[in-house]
C-alpha cells in the first residue's frame, strides 16, 4: 500500500456521544462505545438501565436523539452494507404471526437478497430444531419455539454483528446450550457478539468485555477480569 494511502477504516459499529429520550425521560445519555469484529461483550445492569435502548439503536432500529451511530466510519442508516451485517434478537420476535416458520425464514431472505436460500434456511432450522415446526404459523407457537424461530431469523444470514437481548428468555436446556456454543464459535470467527442478561455470572462465561449501564449512562466499558479485581 502507498504510503500517501489511508488505512481502510473498519466495518466497526460506533457510538459518538449518543443520547435518547423518550419524553422527558433519558434512556441513553452521551455514550461512547466501538464495537469491533470478535468482540463478545456481556451487557449489564438493573432494569431500566438502558440495555435495550443501546441494542436497539445499534441494530438501527431506533434513532438517536442527539450523537451519531455509525457503521465502518458512516451513519448506520444511511450505510447500505449495515443491515445485511447485523442480526437482532430482542423481546420481540419480528416475526410475522400468520405465516408459517418457514415463511417467515423465506420472507426474511428476500428481503436480504441472500444467496443460497435454501441452504441457508435448512442449517438454521437444524441447528434450532424446528424442522418439525416449518408449517406451523409462528402464532401457533410456544413462547420457547418462538424464541428459537427469532434466533433462526437472527442467524439466518450469518452477520458480523450479533446482537442479543435477553436471548435465552423461554429457552430449555438443550436449545440455550446450543445458542451459547453458537455464541462462543461466532467470536472466535472474528464475528461480534454484543448481548444483554440479568444472570451475570452466566454471561461472563460468554463474554470477554462488560459494558456496565445505570440509569441510561456506560458507568463501565472495560475487560471483564479488570471488573472482577475491582470488586474483589
Amino acid at each position: 500500500m502507498p504510503p500517501d494511502t489511508p488505512p481502510p477504516v473498519k466495518a466497526g459499529l460506533e457510538f459518538r456521544n449518543v443520547s435518547k429520550y423518550f419524553g422527558d425521560r433519558t434512556a441513553l445519555a452521551g455514550a461512547q462505545l466501538r464495537v469491533e469484529p470478535g468482540d463478545a461483550i456481556l451487557i449489564y445492569g438493573p432494569n431500566g438501565a438502558g440495555k435495550t435502548t443501546l441494542l436497539r439503536l445499534l441494530a438501527t432500529l431506533a434513532r438517536p436523539s442527539e450523537g451519531e451511530v455509525l457503521f465502518g466510519g458512516k451513519n448506520v442508516h444511511a450505510h447500505p452494507a449495515a443491515k445485511a451485517a447485523i442480526g437482532f434478537v430482542s423481546h420481540t420476535t419480528f416475526l410475522y404471526g400468520d405465516l408459517t416458520v418457514l415463511e417467515n425464514l423465506r420472507f426474511f431472505g428476500t428481503l436480504l437478497a441472500l444467496p443460497e436460500m435454501t441452504r441457508r434456511i435448512d442449517t438454521v432450522l437444524e441447528v434450532f430444531s424446528l424442522g418439525d415446526r416449518v408449517g406451523t404459523p409462528v402464532r401457533q407457537l410456544s413462547r420457547g419455539l418462538q424464541q428459537r424461530a427469532s434466533l433462526a431469523r437472527a442467524f439466518l444470514h450469518e452477520p458480523q454483528f450479533l446482537l442479543l437481548d435477553e436471548p435465552f428468555t423461554g429457552l430449555d436446556a438443550a436449545s440455550a446450550a446450543t445458542l451459547e456454543n453458537l455464541m462462543r464459535q461466532l467470536s472466535a470467527q472474528g464475528k461480534a457478539v454484543v448481548f444483554s442478561m440479568h444472570d451475570f455470572e452466566r454471561g461472563a462465561a460468554l463474554a470477554h468485555r462488560l459494558i456496565v449501564l445505570d440509569a441510561g449512562r456506560i458507568r463501565y466499558d472495560g475487560p471483564l477480569a479488570a471488573f472482577r479485581s475491582q470488586k474483589d
